[in-house]
């Protein structure tokens, strides 16, 4: 029986989402917990982004074949005994054959500041910032990079393969919390925290618009140096799935 599920988990103590030797990863605590449901024996896991050290997610889409005897009910109780408390799986449902989560048509990012008083709570989730942030500016800034755009200066690609659309960008502010959400089909290498370094660089009015744009249409190198924002302010919140043009069946990137 082919699964998918959305799984939330908090990024913190985590190498990433993708099993590596030696490190604790969320994919490798998901296909431990499905080995102790499977008779010993390995379930391979694929997801739709493969997030990176630190960050968090709210709706990771994930797959996997299951040969097992649980009914689809008791299969979900049992993953949600065995995770550990930093991972849940949600919305255990059947898939379609051949299902991949990462054929999706959107994701969705957040990235979170605390732009107000020390908070060691609210900056476990977000990244802290004394300076009062030009949130308007921020937004005007963010404008600039909507639409279709080759984005091989906010993040790492491979030859040519840098172009990608973003839906939209949209910066708020709820008293001391901003929150930068960005949609696109998929995401470069570390390219949701480079457009959230950018645009952080404006809000403390380090930057402008114009720059933004400049680095866009830079030809070769890294905009701002290369910055990213730190990996624990970001979040995946969802992955949308729907009828997709044969050359955009890529993986994300986005770490």
């Amino acid at each position: 029986m082919r699964y998918r599920a959305r799984v939330e988990y908090d990024g913190t103590t985590f190498a990433g989402f993708q099993q590596q030797p030696g490190t604790r990863t969320v994919q490798g605590e998901l296909e431990t917990a499905l080995a102790h449901v499977s008779g010993g024996r390995r379930v391979r896991v694929t997801a739709a982004g493969r997030t990176d050290a630190g960050v968090h997610a709210l709706g990771q889409v994930i797959a996997f074949d299951y040969g097992g005897s649980l009914a689809r009910a008791d299969l979900q109780s049992a993953l949600d005994a065995l995770l550990p408390r930093d991972v849940a799986v949600r919305d255990l449902r059947a898939a379609v054959r051949g299902f991949q989560p990462r054929w999706a048509v959107r994701r969705e990012y957040r990235y979170s500041i605390w732009n107000g008083q020390r908070s060691p709570l609210r900056e476990r989730t977000a990244l802290g910032i004394r300076q009062q942030l030009d949130e308007a500016a921020m937004a005007r800034a963010a404008a600039v990079l909507v639409g279709r755009h080759d984005f091989r200066a906010f993040g790492g690609a491979v030859g040519r393969h840098g172009v990608r659309t973003v839906h939209w960008i949209r910066v708020r502010r709820a008293g001391s919390a901003v929150t930068i959400d960005i949609a696109a089909d998929a995401f470069l290498r570390q390219m949701a925290r480079a457009i959230a370094a950018a645009l952080i660089r404006v809000g403390r009015g380090a930057a402008q618009s114009e720059d933004i744009a400049a680095a866009l249409g830079r030809a070769g190198g890294r905009a701002f140096e290369g910055e990213v924002a730190p990996a624990k302010g970001l979040c995946l919140r969802r992955v949308v799935y729907g009828p997709r043009r044969r050359d955009d069946r890529r993986d994300d990137g986005e770490r």
